[in-house]
């Protein structure tokens, strides 16, 4: 089982690798979106993989959600990113929401209106236009960190000389942060149908390699669904903050970065398990039991009601925090299996 597991590993990493196909309504998604440098994307643009670059020009919203999303050159619209790692170093003309592990504003940034952020550790050093909201673990103002308006924060503030804050100063332990998206996270036409192939790729290879986990963790999501959504939800949040509080100390770093690989590695496990759990639910009401076809089945229902504006984000938002947390409890009962076999084994050496 461990040489299995450690191929579908090998696997994914290579099929992440691949980069995406433009879309026509751009909307992308893969395992690294680049807008290349001299690019620009005239429309909004959702961003969906491990890793999101902007080099280029978007001339509209970005809404991205990844494990990095790095904006290094324009955004003449609003910015929504969910992400391990959220760094801006180039410019967001309109207001930027982050939620992330880590937030960075460079030095030499600027957002154009303002700024909400929730993370594990937010560092400031560029500009913010207006207002700047932000609830963090950490949160440190730069000595080049300009606001121009009043900054609102939850957290340990560590402020530098030299930062400029035009407004009113105050902690407010109620702080919410409210990050949108708009539109759907998953392409259609050519990105749709090339979002569908990967992932259709990647739940081939869990079911060849790992049958009988995998057929575990469907089980476990359709057995006690509320209790995988928990589990799921628990981890979407929690393991960007585990690798920003890694990042704290030296010797965490290495954990932190090992954190921040694995965590869309989890999401694209807990993505294909999801659909995969809800077509073997419903072949099950016909009272059939492929796994290939339930595979076929949940992800193309999946990828379709994702065209559903608004309910088809929130179904596959589900699908995934199901798929996610079924895939972890799967994880923690084979390892529980394995210390009682040892257990028994060290027990049986004894007598």
């Amino acid at each position: 089982m461990d040489k299995r597991f450690a191929l579908a590993v090998a696997v994914l990493l290579v099929v992440a690798a691949v980069p995406a196909p433009v879309a026509a309504d751009e909307t992308r998604t893969g395992g690294t979106v680049v807008v290349e440098e001299g690019e620009t994307v005239d429309d909004d643009l959702s961003a969906f993989g491990g890793t999101v670059i902007v080099r280029g020009t978007v001339n509209g919203n970005l809404d991205a959600f990844g494990g990095n999303v790095f904006v290094n050159g324009r955004v003449n619209g609003d910015l929504n990113a969910v992400a391990g790692n959220v760094r801006i170093n180039g410019t967001v003309t309109g207001d930027a929401s982050a939620v992330g592990g880590n937030v960075l504003l460079a030095q030499g940034a600027r957002v154009g209106g303002q700024l909400e952020t929730g993370a594990g550790n937010v560092v400031l050093n560029g500009e913010v236009g207006e207002d700047v909201r932000v609830g963090a673990e950490s949160v440190t103002l730069g000595s080049s960190a300009v606001v121009g308006g009043d900054f609102v924060y939850d957290g340990n503030l560590d402020r530098a000389e030299g930062s400029r804050i035009d407004g009113e100063v105050r902690q407010d332990s109620d702080l919410g942060v409210n990050v949108g998206f708009d539109g759907p996270l998953v392409p259609n036409w050519v990105g749709w149908v090339y979002g569908f192939l990967v992932n259709l790729v990647l739940g081939a290879v869990v079911l060849l390699l790992l049958p009988r986990f995998s057929e575990t963790v469907a089980e476990r999501a359709t057995g006690s669904p509320l209790r995988a959504g928990g589990v799921g939800l628990a981890l979407f949040v929690g393991i960007p903050i585990l690798a920003a509080l890694f990042f704290v100390s030296l010797v965490g770093i290495p954990l932190g970065l090992l954190v921040i690989l694995l965590y869309p590695l989890a999401l694209w496990f807990g993505y294909v398990y999801g659909a995969f759990a809800l077509g073997r639910w419903a072949l099950g009401l016909a009272d059939s039991d492929n796994r290939w076809a339930a595979l076929v089945v949940g992800l193309l229902a999946v990828s379709v009601v994702g065209f559903v504006p608004i309910l088809g984000g929130l179904v596959q938002f589900f699908v995934l925090l199901f798929g996610l947390g079924a895939f972890a409890l799967g994880l923690w009962g084979r390892y529980q299996r394995r210390r009682e076999r040892r257990s028994d084994s060290d027990a049986e050496t004894t007598m």
